[in-house]
């Protein structure tokens, strides 16, 4: 930014007769969609990201031609005609760009090679489900109807803030919900773990609870049912570029707009006087003022790291002091092994798998919270994730946080050690699966819940933030709805993304759109909203620079 531009944002008070200027910490996607918004809405915005590149978890590094996706797995919006695409075609997420749709959900795989395949098409699932189990053909039919009749729902409120909807928005969710109030009462209500212990076959218990690669626990039926019924309409695929990619067609539309980020930029403090926050301070002393400030950042360094724990309510209390750490309230941590290929994968093989590990085996990855693996083919989600005649395998599991965070704190020895145990572990694993990438297997980059929060700062290394359907979801509402997104006490300030309004990527991006709202309400302006008009095929070279995250082992090359 030249001098004389740097200078609007360095005096304290702004020029006269100037638009209100807004300061945002972060540049993941709640971030990036507050500074799209505000300014379409007449605004003058600057973010401060401390990473080197946009998107937050939302995210790809790269290691020998390879490229590690690092976020999306499916993302709600990306069929045209309902209200969540509408918000990513005002961020320009999509423009350029094709999307991946799968015909199955998730495939789960038992001990002794036994399969459930989650096909999103009722119908299809239904035969399949009965052929596996004809004893559960009650429960079967039952799950594929409730599903059915949620390819029949569109129901996608990211448009207009929940304390700003008008009459005619209200009637229109309610001519919606109505008639299928029984459906969404009874399958919230329905604990899916509860549910899959009424099947009669060992490993439809199993495979239900895995309908997610993982096991969230807690979940209703509700979700399951809704995602399956989005991806059935191609309403929940794979975009082009994949998650960094998201990441930066955004930032493209709000540079685009006007607007600047800051990169290698963290902030220290929110600047507050007289109970109204002006401005922020960064690392190094630096100042930036502005009349509005929007912290996209994790929530508990926003309330007690860069406000001092001096702005709390309630509300706020029970979600940062109480909830944050009580089990089952977060989203639980990942570790992540990427796995670069010389060669192809097997063509009869699922693009998403989740494998059900016996539990000796479970006990060798390290700090697991649940015995199974999830193995997705990378390389057939998106072109250029891997080098020509090359592939990426992406392999998952939930983990304990505290694990990984001791041992890089006390002993980074060790830590690397359980590095190479996951690698170790990834590679032993796939090659008895795929006895034909014995000795072709190039790299495994490990990624840990420590590197999560290292480069992110998300509490616990959760990617997803608060889980939903937990205590934490009616308060995260209310914070949205009643408090309009800001802090006890405090003028001039609010907060937005998952830690404020739940996870995944669609609502990160309309909590920045509702910030904007309630803004504009507050100052007499008209929100203004405009989808992009970029018609720039995407290609890789719009990734920009990418990062190495961790020190190259040469240990864990080619094991030829």
């Amino acid at each position: 930014m030249r001098r004389e531009e740097d200078s609007e944002w360095t005096r304290r008070e702004p020029a006269p007769g100037s638009p209100p200027r807004v300061l945002v910490v972060g540049a993941g996607m709640a971030g990036l969609a507050t500074g799209c918004y505000a300014q379409m809405s007449g605004m003058r915005t600057r973010i401060f990201e401390k990473h080197v590149l946009p998107g937050g978890c939302c995210t790809a590094w790269s290691r020998d031609g390879y490229l590690f996706d690092y976020c999306i797995e499916w993302l709600i919006g990306t069929a045209e005609g309902n209200d969540a695409h509408q918000v990513w075609r005002e961020l320009g997420a999509l423009d350029g760009k094709t999307v991946t749709n799968f015909e199955l959900f998730n495939k789960v795989t038992d001990e002794t090679g036994r399969s459930v395949v989650f096909y999103n098409d009722p119908d299809r699932l239904q035969a399949h489900l009965l052929e596996v189990s004809p004893a559960d053909a009650r429960q079967i039919r039952a799950f594929c109807r409730d599903l059915r009749r949620f390819t029949e729902i569109e129901l996608y409120p990211f448009l207009t803030a929940p304390a700003l909807r008008t009459v005619r928005e209200r009637a229109a969710t309610l001519r919606t919900v109505l008639p299928a109030f029984r459906l969404f009462w009874r399958t919230a209500a329905t604990p899916m773990h509860r549910f899959a212990d009424r099947f009669e076959d060992p490993l439809l218990r199993k495979a239900f609870r895995n309908i997610f690669f993982q096991d969230p626990e807690g979940f209703p039926l509700l979700p399951y049912l809704f995602n399956m019924a989005a991806a059935h309409h191609g309403n929940a695929g794979f975009p082009q570029g994949g998650s960094l990619g998201l990441a930066r067609s955004v930032e493209e539309r709000y540079t685009g707009l006007g607007g600047t980020v800051s990169y290698r930029a963290r902030a220290e403090r929110i600047l507050v006087e007289n109970d109204r926050a002006i401005g922020l301070e960064l690392r190094g002393g630096r100042r930036y003022y502005a009349e509005h400030v929007v912290s996209a950042c994790d929530g508990h360094t926003t309330v007690h790291g860069l406000l001092g724990g001096k702005y709390t309510g309630p509300r706020v209390d029970k979600l940062y002091d109480e909830l944050l750490e009580a089990p089952g309230t977060l989203f639980p941590a990942v570790v992540s092994a990427f796995v670069g290929i010389d060669g192809p994968l097997p063509e009869e093989d699922a693009h998403s798998t989740t494998y059900l590990l016996a539990a000796e085996e479970g006990a060798r990855l390290p700090g697991a919270l649940q015995n199974s693996l999830v193995v997705q083919l990378r390389s057939r989600y998106c072109d250029g994730f891997a080098p020509p005649g090359r592939s990426v395998v992406h392999c998952t599991y939930f983990s304990d946080y505290a694990h990984w965070a001791e041992l890089r704190r006390t002993d980074r020895r060790r830590y690397r050690e359980e590095k190479r145990r996951v690698a170790a572990f990834v590679r032993d694993f796939l090659t008895r699966r795929w006895r034909e990438c014995a000795g072709r297997i190039e790299l495994v980059d490990v990624a840990t819940p420590a590197t999560t929060r290292r480069y992110t700062g998300n509490h616990n290394g959760s990617i997803l933030a608060w889980k939903a359907f937990s205590d934490a979801d009616d308060i995260a509402a209310d914070l949205v709805g009643k408090d309009r997104m800001r802090l006890p006490g405090l003028a001039g300030f609010s907060m937005a993304g998952q830690w404020v309004g739940m996870g995944g990527l669609i609502r990160a991006a309309s909590t920045g759109r509702f910030a904007v709202q309630y803004l504009c309400a507050e100052l007499g302006l008209p929100f203004r909203a405009q989808e992009s008009t970029g018609g720039e095929l995407w290609h890789p070279g719009r990734l920009g620079r990418l990062p190495q995250l961790d020190r190259w082992h040469p240990e864990e090359r080619r094991d030829s």
